[in-house]
């Protein structure tokens, strides 16, 4: 129970507890972004404004706000707030919260939020364990993630919450916030009587990528080294020396993986050598395994450019086997080589599109019978029984060429590969043009 020590106590963690926490917003109106949610007549603003919760799932970048905003929500529909961090927590937490808010519910009839910071972190069982606790509204679920929700919680929880995105904080919300911390005495750095120049300011933001508890982390670094110094303004060189090093945001276990490579297959197959390069080295300096990368290659240079450049593949394949013998950071090298190549190469899908039609008529049709002709005959019985009877062999005949049936009865004559016209591939569409003359 609270008391005189444990107020003591909690005044003095919030005194020194970092800047980001001491200037979370206390109400909705002090909330800065997610306008898309809290906006007149959007989903949350409605929530607080009717004190109704349902179980939500916020998906966003770090530092977009999702906790306090679930916090807030919580407080303004009354509800008990009880949190912990799916890194931490297991089935025998989720159960001890599930039993307290049953029973809290039952003495007094206040509901409670379940915040579970995270929630991607938690497994399919645990997960599982919360699914008819949500059903039955004993516990109204908020789950906290940066990745995918659809990738990372289960469908069953899904189906029974509302999937909330925020967005990365934009320049004129970062810029408020940092004017805040900057200016409040009671729960910021007002005391200091500190000013941020416009090239800190903008560096601070710059490197923050949209993530205010980063911007305010460096923020409060950087105050404390020119108040060290008694200066008065917080200036460039301040806030590099506060910031150090950037850290790209990049989680190879997660989505941003995949919305990195998906820009680096599509900066190629759209032949942009430049910005495959850029994307390249994203994922080079953040930590991305080279040899990832260059199977990629490899499958753009089958699926991308095909026959339009033959030689696409065995370039990306000489690039798989260089970087995997020499490493990085020299592997960077044939890396970048091979992205010139590839995105500088013709274009052409059409032998991944005609292995899909083909694909489509195995699917649909099932496995038809193989003509006769082209049966192959190993005994007697099978010459008997008119396998491979009237083959004609193709190098008996001028060009290497013969017409028969290559394919069951159903499907004869249908056509899946029409190369077009770029590099080789125009070479290749004459030939069959030829051929299917004769």
């Amino acid at each position: 129970m609270p008391n005189l020590f444990t107020a003591a106590a909690d005044r003095k963690r919030a005194q020194t507890a970092p800047l980001a926490e001491r200037m979370r917003p206390r109400t909705l109106d002090e909330f800065v972004g997610q306008e898309q949610l809290l906006g007149p007549g959007r989903l949350l603003r409605q929530m607080a404004e009717a004190k109704t919760l349902h179980s939500l799932v916020f998906w966003g970048p770090p530092g977009s706000g999702k906790t306090t905003l679930a916090r807030l929500l919580a407080e303004a529909a009354g509800a008990h707030w009880a949190s912990f961090s799916a890194v931490l927590a297991g089935v025998k937490d989720i159960r001890q919260a599930i039993d307290e808010a049953r029973s809290r519910f039952e003495l007094d009839g206040k509901k409670t939020v379940l915040f579970v910071d995270e929630i991607h972190r938690f497994n399919k069982a645990q997960q599982d364990a919360l699914l008819p606790h949500v059903e039955r509204g004993t516990v109204v679920l908020f789950g906290a993630t940066t990745e995918n929700p659809s990738f990372e919680v289960i469908a069953p929880l899904l189906s029974r919450s509302r999937v909330v995105v925020l967005n990365p904080l934009g320049e004129d919300e970062m810029h408020t916030i940092l004017e805040r911390a900057l200016a409040d005495p009671e729960r910021g750095l007002g005391t200091l009587g500190l000013e941020l120049g416009t090239d800190a300011r903008e560096f601070l933001v710059s490197t923050a990528q949209g993530d205010a508890r980063r911007a305010l982390g460096t923020l409060e670094v950087a105050a404390g080294i020119v108040a060290r110094q008694r200066g008065k303004t917080i200036d460039l060189a301040a806030a590099e020396e506060a910031a150090q090093k950037k850290t790209l945001i990049y989680d190879r276990a997660g989505e941003e993986h995949y919305n990195v490579i998906s820009a680096f297959i599509k900066s190629l197959r759209d032949s942009d050598p430049d910005g495959a390069l850029y994307w390249l080295m994203r994922m080079l300096e953040a930590g991305e395994d080279p040899l990832f990368i260059a199977r990629r290659m490899v499958i753009l240079a089958a699926e991308d450019i095909g026959t339009a450049d033959p030689q696409a593949l065995v370039v990306a394949n000489a690039v798989k086997d260089a970087v995997h013998f020499v490493g990085l950071p020299e592997g960077r090298i044939p890396l970048a080589m091979g992205v010139a190549y590839l995105a500088a190469a013709p274009k052409s899908n059409a032998a991944y599109a005609a292995m899909n039609a083909a694909l489509a008529d195995v699917k649909a049709h099932g496995a038809l019978p193989v003509p006769l002709v082209v049966r192959n005959a190993p005994t007697p019985l099978m010459k008997q029984l008119g396998y491979g009877k009237g083959y004609e062999y193709a190098h008996d005949h001028e060009g290497n060429v013969v017409r028969q049936q290559h394919r069951p009865d159903a499907l004869e004559g249908r056509r899946y590969y029409e190369p077009g016209e770029n590099g080789f591939e125009k070479i290749i569409r004459e030939r069959l043009e030829e051929i299917r003359k004769k």
